[in-house]
């Protein structure tokens, strides 16, 4: 991260006494802030708004000092696998890209097949359903680190200024991680991120999730990568953990300039009900993998608005950045993540399942989006949303206040000198009765009486004239019960599942469709 001129101190663990300082020694120059939540983020929206030409809305942003096209970023895995697939990412228009993780030694690592498994949204495992859920078992990259870099150099030579970021994973060893960032900055790589979250790669070896899952250990890998790095660096977080907001906390506070989330969650796909194995199968055998796709989606936002709450609280004065990874498909899904503050969004199944021309189809409905909302660029957006969460208590206040304001208005004029010719009759019925709870006094025998009628005249009456009394009938009792007493709400439902058996008897042998 950018040298903030003093060291980073941090607490580790509520109500410790213990604190942790790291020098930061390296400077990178130029950048600019990216992690400024603004409290006043609707005036500043208006502001880039109308200061904006008219036309189309602006996707371009720079994150760390980094200028993309857009904000959508081909996520670390086999979209970024080798020299031919990152050409076809920058060709068809992606803003950024995310190399596979490699490390110094890729002997170590070896893959199986099949490695993926698929979840459908349809009926019985339907073979035709919508693809909700998607399994991996895969590895880093398996290809050679040489062979690696040269790619990344070649690409950088034909493609000077487009974004391209290395992944890299390394041992538990304060040499191997140092080297290896020597060696992929040396091709002219834009910036680096930290694959501490994949969930099944080698954790015996202190790799991976296993790094990202324990906040002492990624303290001191930090520390190490930020001494030696002189590129932006971005900590990929793990969701397997119950309060991501502590690594996150841990990466910003040791010198990353930014954090990645979500990486995959640890799932086991499925069991197979005829051969009674485990899905997907390896000679019989499975392991427990990364789940990923759309499925995912609500759970990644949860864990990037935690995260995104704690950057604004303790970080909005620093250069820091958010990418929003987990279940994105569409322009509006990815509108979500920058809503809640990410600026950068990650795809990687998304591009496995509909190709590297679905960039275009994102930029394509966020650029929707932000006309509908009148947006010119991401940064009059981002953010956006993040301050309209809240505690459920303070949810249950907020609730009982507009309850109270809205029986206050209930209660009618307060003089004379308020009433109107055009609202006489509502003013009038304002103020008629009112129970000690505010509810409106109403015998239940007349509620009775209507609903009985209407039971009593249902035979003698067609379908659509049964149907018109119904309705009527119950329009009326909710206009007279606003906020109905628990007695009178029972006998509402109990004469109302009378109404619905009968009117399902009526319309039984009736073609028409009854809404």
């Amino acid at each position: 991260m950018a040298s903030l001129g003093f060291a980073h101190q941090i607490r580790m663990g509520a109500g410790s006494n213990s604190v942790t300082e790291f020098p930061v020694t390296r400077t990178r120059p130029g950048w600019r802030r990216s992690c400024n939540f603004s409290k006043n983020r609707i005036g500043l929206r208006i502001l880039a708004s109308e200061n904006h030409a008219a036309g189309e809305p602006d996707l371009s942003v720079t994150v760390n000092g980094l200028k993309m096209p857009n904000p959508f970023v081909i996520g670390s895995g086999p979209p970024g696998t080798n020299y031919t697939v990152m050409k076809r990412a920058f060709d068809e228009g992606w803003g950024a890209v995310i190399a596979k993780t490699v490390s110094l030694d890729a002997a170590k690592v070896v893959n199986v097949t099949p490695r993926y498994a698929k979840l459908r949204a349809g009926a019985n495992g339907s073979l035709k359903g919508q693809i909700i859920g998607w399994e991996n078992i895969e590895l880093i990259s398996d290809r050679p680190l040489e062979t690696m870099l040269k790619e990344f150099k070649q690409l950088k030579e034909e493609y000077p200024d487009r974004i391209l970021i290395a992944s890299i994973m390394e041992e538990y060893d304060k040499a191997a991680w140092q080297e290896l960032i020597d060696r992929v900055e040396e091709t002219g790589i834009d910036a680096i991120e930290i694959n501490f979250s994949c969930p099944h790669g080698m954790p015996e070896r202190k790799m991976g999730a296993a790094v990202g899952q324990d906040c002492a250990l990624l303290e001191e890998v930090c520390g190490w990568i930020n001494e030696k790095a002189t590129v932006p660096v971005w900590a990929k977080m793990t969701p397997n953990i119950t309060d991501i907001t502590q690594p996150a906390r841990v990466a910003l506070s040791t010198g990353c300039e930014g954090v990645s989330a979500i990486n995959t969650i640890m799932s086991v796909m499925g069991i197979n009900l005829d051969s009674l194995r485990p899905e997907p199968c390896v000679e019989g055998y499975s392991t427990p993998g990364g789940y990923s796709s759309k499925a995912v989606h609500p759970i990644a936002l949860a864990k990037v608005m935690s995260i995104a709450q704690m950057m604004k609280k303790e970080f909005g004065d620093k250069d820091c950045s958010l990418s929003g990874i987990g279940g994105v498909e569409t322009g509006g899904e990815a509108a979500e993540f920058i809503l809640l503050g990410a600026s950068t969004v990650q795809v990687c199944t998304g591009v496995m399942m509909h190709g590297y021309g679905l960039v275009n189809q994102l930029c394509t409905e966020l650029k929707d989006f932000m006309k509908k909302h009148n947006f010119s660029s991401i940064e009059d957006f981002r953010g956006a949303s993040l301050d309209y969460f809240t505690t459920h208590m303070d949810l249950v206040r907020r609730q009982q206040e507009a309850i109270r304001e809205r029986r206050a208005v209930k209660k009618g004029l307060q003089s004379d000198r308020d009433w109107t010719g055009d609202g006489f009759v509502k003013e009038t019925e304002s103020m008629m009765c009112l129970g000690n709870e505010g509810t409106r006094c109403i015998d239940t025998n007349v509620a009775a009486t209507q609903l009985l009628h209407s039971l009593s005249m249902a035979d003698q009456l067609e379908l659509d004239q049964f149907m018109e009394a119904y309705c009527n009938t119950l329009k009326k009792l909710k206009e007279a019960l606003e906020e109905p007493q628990k007695e009178s709400m029972e006998f509402i439902n109990h004469m109302h599942s009378q109404l619905k058996e009968l009117m399902d008897h009526k319309t039984s042998g009736d073609s028409r469709e009854v809404s």
